[in-house]
């Protein structure tokens, strides 16, 4: 009985970090790391503010040379990504084409900062968190959007919305640098020092949870 309770248990854990459904009202909310104020050409976006599928702010108007810093929290089984994309595609990363360099992409991330710079303000940065069914929850923000239009911030979330379900899952190949019209200069650091004591086994060492769970189930089953 010990054996399949764990079991149980372990599996919730693993639906958790491959995109499982959002906390229910009843769900106590998860405490999380906010990121500090803005300063003078330093803005700061919250990823998974307060434990949602959001970022906060969820558009933010950034002159050039003013450096964004993306502040993931560690929430035990759910990382998240910062990752460039299109108003078109709002849910797919932003490719080379001919005539475009390919987007930024923290790929996912716990406990970590990702930071780029803005280099031109007269065009819209869009872009998505990558875990499997949050941009089709509307997981997205922007940068330099209008407020107001075919082309605002709430027309983007609205495109990732109508997405749903259908959300294709994209593979993590990890940091990417570069971007269109806003620069990553580096993948993100290593962790910032946020506790990782109360971690779900697995989920701090990168190693997937569903492979975690079918391991230890064997070794329950043999014992």
């Amino acid at each position: 009985m010990f054996a399949i309770a764990l079991v149980s248990l372990l599996s919730a854990s693993a639906v958790a970090q491959y995109g499982g459904p959002p906390p229910s009202a009843t769900t106590a909310p998860v405490s999380v790391p906010s990121a500090p104020p803005d300063s003078p050409g330093l803005m700061n976006v919250d990823v998974a503010f307060q434990g949602s599928f959001t970022f906060h702010p969820t558009n933010l108007s950034a002159p050039n040379g003013t450096n964004v810093v993306f502040w993931f929290p560690f929430i035990p089984g759910i990382d998240h990504s910062v990752t460039q994309s299109s108003f078109e595609e709002p849910c797919t990363y932003l490719n080379s084409t001919g005539n475009s360099s390919a987007g930024f992409d923290s790929g996912l991330q716990h406990a970590v900062t990702f930071n780029i710079t803005i280099e031109d303000d007269s065009k819209p940065i869009w872009f998505h968190c990558k875990q499997v069914g949050h941009c089709g929850m509307g997981m997205v923000g922007s940068i330099n959007a209008p407020s107001t239009g075919n082309l605002s911030y709430e027309a983007f979330r609205q495109a990732a919305l109508n997405i749903g379900g259908s959300e294709v899952t994209e593979t993590d190949h990890g940091p990417v640098t570069g971007g269109v019209n806003g620069i990553a200069t580096a993948p993100p650091p290593s962790d910032t020092g946020l506790s990782t004591g109360s971690a779900v086994l697995g989920a701090s060492c990168n190693i997937p949870l569903a492979s975690f769970v079918g391991g230890l189930a064997l070794m329950l089953l043999i014992m």
